[in-house]
């Protein structure tokens, strides 16, 4: 038989608006699958009777003829078709029945990925790593050649994700969906194709976006503005553009503005004098307000924030920002969480704080941004010229006409006296990293906008809707966001039982971890008593010295971290007393061992007294004309005390004069906690080291030769250290440390070795701690002697790097524990002069590594 056939309209799948079309008896229950463009007509029977001479065989024919014409449509638009039925008493059949999922699956559709074409525009919509996820859920990806280039992702990189590089922009927007970051224009919006899907940024909500948008509807196809995203849905967090880019904008508007302002950000404490922070005053406490808050807090500068919406103030004093108000108690939070137009007398007020605040402030940054509507001026011209010269404006509304009369948009400009003013897009400065959050947000959206592995836009999701701007060419309203009813008493109670994570939990997990931590520790402590009876005592003063320590540096302020290196260094010159417990051959030493032990009095003592001179020094740079003096002088009493008593107590005495002369050295690094007393924890640290070197000669008994050759010896090498330090140049102070920091490392390695030819002990314990003592002693003389290098000049500051570099330090670090093993079962003096050598090498390489302007904390480990 023949059967007639209708066109049925694309327009009659879209958007799964429920319709039936009926033809003649058959009735063909419809479900749109949104976002699909459909480019040809579906033939459809129109009339199909089966009347009683038409038979079974005539009702068959039909029905053939139908199923095929339905398998052809259903390949080419990929709607799942019913099985059909025949109603018993050969009156009437019905056909199809209704699909059972919506949309479209994604294999059957083309995403375009086009080349941005607005100036200086080096976003790309979608990376290699967002187009891995679209393939992966069938997705045809076609990205057009070189659009990624400026975001630094080459075609290459995208063909191995998965996508297909088109040739020509046409062919990037004659897709299914097209995904892009600016708006299109008019000349690219012709190159859709009629029933397609634009999901990007829009728009439509600023002034003059009428022509676009009545564009995009004369084009009849489907538009997803993602800027126009209903920001209050939690959901929707992961698909918001303008939170992304406003974040990053944030964060590069500090840095962008840090690099125009000739000056640092946070105060320093240097050799050339005290440097204040620089003071940033940012407007606008949204998405990019907090991250440039929280960006300039991190780099040091004082920072300060001025939102009209009082519901912020916690969140910017979280971030580490001061925040300044006005004497008008008004508020400005307006819809969506973005701010409000605020009356006349709250912005006069407003206009004063500004001023003030300009003539204060090294760094300005505006956020301020009211929805479809320009940016309003905050910073005016009179407002620009009291600033001082130097300083920078960072406009992050200057698209939106700017924050700042002064601005122009794209462009960096320097005003007559001196202020530059930055109206340049922040998000371009880190293009790849604005790119991949883009695309992370899109694709993400584009992902959930069906089930798995389809494709469809439903106006009962609310975050599509909200986005959702022309649908087929019709401009649909304004989405309400619905108020959801306050929740009852007892739902209240459901939503905290959903939240909250049960206590009981939390506290087992706690208690188990702290017992497993306990467990390790008391089991690694008592282990350790198969070192020998000696064990004990060590590990006590190691552990709580080791605990005591953090909690004392802790507190001291980073801008005193110079001097604290200085005098914990000085401290560290402590290792005189290994060298004095060793000296011995009269006035002069005869042996090896005691030439070395001499050796490492002398140096311990350049160190010491050196060290205590620079820390004097740099804290007195520091001073101002208008600092009440310390009075530092005074402590010389409590000083004067301890040498007596420990004179007169001779070595019954000693235990405690050590246990005082610690508690000295301790309050001494703490003491740096601030620059009032600074200066006294510099006296404590001499004292500290005065009491455990008079408690150390006192408690040996030594002939009084031995005795004269320690004191000349420490008295020779604390003077050298104190001659050096005070004619060495203010700005030299750092490598200084360096210099004498080496010197703590020979007399360490001096000591051991000295201690291993004189046969000074025995035993596992003994063996190891003068492996370790060496070979710590030789990294540290190495180490630190390169670190002096690099920071005098001597050498360059660039990371030390060669081939097998990796191979060669994990073959002297085995050499290194090799060494130990063998030393500790033989005592073979060889084997430690290996074992120095070895540290020696790995300590120079590893100091190689660090760059110059690194090499304080090289020094300091």
């Amino acid at each position: 038989m023949e059967v007639a056939t209708q066109h049925v309209s694309p327009a009659a799948f879209v958007h799964g608006l429920p319709k039936v079309a009926v033809a003649s008896g058959v009735r063909v229950p419809q479900k749109a699958f949104a976002g699909r463009a459909l480019n040809e007509a579906v033939p459809l029977p129109s009339a199909i009777s089966l009347g009683a001479a038409g038979g079974h065989g005539r009702a068959f024919a039909v029905l053939s003829a139908a199923a095929s014409s339905l398998a052809a449509a259903r390949r080419r638009t990929a709607r799942a078709v019913g099985r059909h039925r025949r109603a018993r008493g050969g009156a009437e059949v019905a056909v199809l029945e209704k699909a059972q999922q919506l949309g479209v699956e994604c294999s059957t559709l083309r995403v375009g990925i086009p080349k941005e074409s607005g100036d200086g525009e080096a976003r790309v919509a979608a990376t290699p790593a967002s187009v891995q996820a679209l393939c992966k859920e069938g997705y045809k990806v076609l990205v057009e050649s070189g659009a990624g280039l400026l975001s630094d992702f080459d075609d290459a990189a995208y063909e191995a994700a998965g996508a297909t590089i088109a040739k020509s922009a046409g062919i990037a927007f004659d897709c299914d969906i097209v995904m892009k970051v600016r708006p299109p224009t008019l000349d690219e919006i012709s190159l859709m194709p009629a029933g397609s899907t634009l999901i990007g940024i829009v728009g439509s909500r600023l002034p003059g976006s009428e022509p676009l948008v009545e564009r995009l509807m004369a084009q009849k196809i489907n538009v997803v503005a993602v800027d126009n995203l209903p920001r209050q849905l939690s959901r929707a967090q992961t698909y918001d553009t303008l939170s992304s880019m406003a974040n990053l904008a944030g964060y590069r508007a500090v840095i962008e503005g840090s690099v125009a302002l000739p000056r640092f950000m946070a105060g320093q404490f240097t050799a050339a004098g005290k440097v204040e922070p620089a003071k940033v005053l940012v407007i606008g406490a949204g998405v990019a307000g907090l991250a440039a808050i929280q960006a300039a807090h991190n780099l040091g500068a004082i920072v300060r924030a001025f939102d009209v919406r009082s519901s912020v103030r916690e969140q910017i004093e979280s971030v580490g920002a001061e925040f300044l108000t006005v004497n008008i108690q008004e508020d400005g939070e307006g819809k969506g969480g973005y701010a409000k137009e605020m009356s006349k007398e709250f912005l006069e007020a407003e206009m004063a704080l500004f001023k003030k605040q300009c003539g204060e402030c090294d760094i300005v940054i505006t956020t301020a941004l009211i929805p479809g509507k320009p940016a309003p001026k905050l910073i005016k011209q009179y407002m620009v010229d009291i600033m001082k010269r130097g300083s920078v404006i960072v406009d992050l509304a200057a698209a939106n006409g700017g924050n700042c009369e002064a601005t122009v948009p794209g462009e960096k400009f320097v005003t007559k006296n001196g202020v530059t003013i930055l109206g340049t897009d922040m998000v371009q400065s880190a293009a790849a990293q604005a790119s991949e959050l883009f695309s992370n947000n899109v694709s993400k959206f584009l992902l959930s906008m069906g089930e798995k592995g389809r494709f469809h836009l439903s106006e009962a999701d609310e975050a599509v809707r909200g986005c959702w701007l022309i649908r087929e060419g019709e401009r649909l309203p304004e989405p309400e966001a619905p108020r959801p009813p306050p929740p009852t008493p007892k739902e209240m109670e459901l939503e905290i039982e959903k939240v909250v994570v049960d206590p009981r939990k939390v506290a087992f997990r706690k208690a188990l971890s702290d017992s497993l931590m306990y467990t390790a520790g008391v089991s690694g402590l008592l282990s350790l008593s198969s070192m020998g009876s000696g064990i004990s005592t060590l590990a006590t003063t190691l552990s709580l010295s080791c605990l005591v320590g953090a909690q004392v540096v802790k507190g001291v302020s980073a801008a005193l971290h110079s001097p604290l290196m200085s005098v914990t260094n000085a401290i560290s010159g402590l290792t005189v007393v290994g060298g004095l417990l060793l000296t011995g051959g009269g006035y002069f030493p005869k042996t090896a061992p005691q030439m070395l032990a001499s050796l490492a009095v002398l140096v311990s003592m350049v160190n010491v007294g050196g060290g205590f001179v620079m820390t004097g020094r740099m804290l007195g740079m520091f001073r101002r004309k208008t600092d009440l003096p310390s009075y530092s002088y005074l402590l010389a009493l409590p000083g004067a005390i301890l040498l007596a008593l420990t004179a007169r107590g001779g070595s019954s005495l000693t235990p405690l004069v050590y246990l005082v002369s610690s508690l000295l050295c301790i309050q001494s690094i703490g003491a740096l906690s601030s620059q009032k007393t600074a200066p006294a924890g510099n006296t404590l640290g001499m004292l500290g080291v005065a009491g455990g070197l008079a408690g150390t000669i006192c408690s040996v008994h030594v002939p009084q030769a031995t005795l004269v050759q320690m004191l000349a010896t420490m008295a020779l090498g604390g003077g050298l250290g104190v001659g050096i330090a005070r004619r060495a140049e203010v700005t030299d102070l750092p490598q200084l440390v360096a210099a004498f920091h080496s010197l703590v490392g020979v007399a360490a390695a001096a000591t051991a070795i000295a201690s291993a030819l004189s046969a000074h002990g025995s035993g596992l314990l003994y063996s190891i701690s003068t492996y370790l003592a060496a070979s710590i002693g030789a990294l540290t003389v190495t180490g630190s002697l390169l670190a002096f290098a690099k920071l005098q000049g001597l050498m360059s500051g660039k990371s030390l790097s060669f081939p097998g570099q990796r191979p060669l330090l994990a073959l002297l670090a085995l050499s290194l524990v090799g060494g130990m093993w063998r030393y500790i079962g033989t005592s073979a003096i060889n084997v430690l002069y290996f074992g120095t050598a070895v540290s020696a090498v790995l300590g120079w390489i590893v100091a190689g590594q660090v760059g110059g302007a690194d090499m304080p904390v090289g020094i300091t480990l």
